[in-house]
């Protein structure tokens, strides 16, 4: 029978990513970075470079909650409870874009 603490140890060790993980997503955040950068100097990018700024930037967003804040080692409930909030947050930005006329008909967009 193992005691409380070494059963505690071994469910933290296997509840979150090793080392190695960590180095390995932050390698990857700064590749990301990087192309974020180089894409603003790339003339025939102009045109979708928002969209493309806004893909790389997700993407570093989902690996920062899902990594550093330990979700993709949490319980589901508490990522669709995240998801739930980011969705609520992002319709109401763009809703209000729409209400002020940053975005939609008659702006050009």
């Amino acid at each position: 029978m193992t005691a409380p603490n070494e059963a505690r140890a071994e469910h933290e060790a296997e509840a979150h990513g090793s080392r190695s993980t960590y180095w390995l997503v932050a390698l990857v955040l700064a590749v990301i970075t990087l192309l974020e950068v180089a894409v603003f100097y790339v003339p025939a990018i102009r045109p979708i470079i928002v969209p493309v700024l806004l893909i790389l930037s997700a993407a570093k967003f989902v690996l920062v909650v899902a990594f550093f804040m330990h979700l993709k080692y949490d319980r589901p409930v508490l990522t669709r409870i995240f998801a739930g909030g980011l969705a609520v947050a992002a319709g109401i930005v763009l809703a209000m874009m729409l209400l002020f006329g940053a975005i939609g008909p008659g702006t050009g967009h």
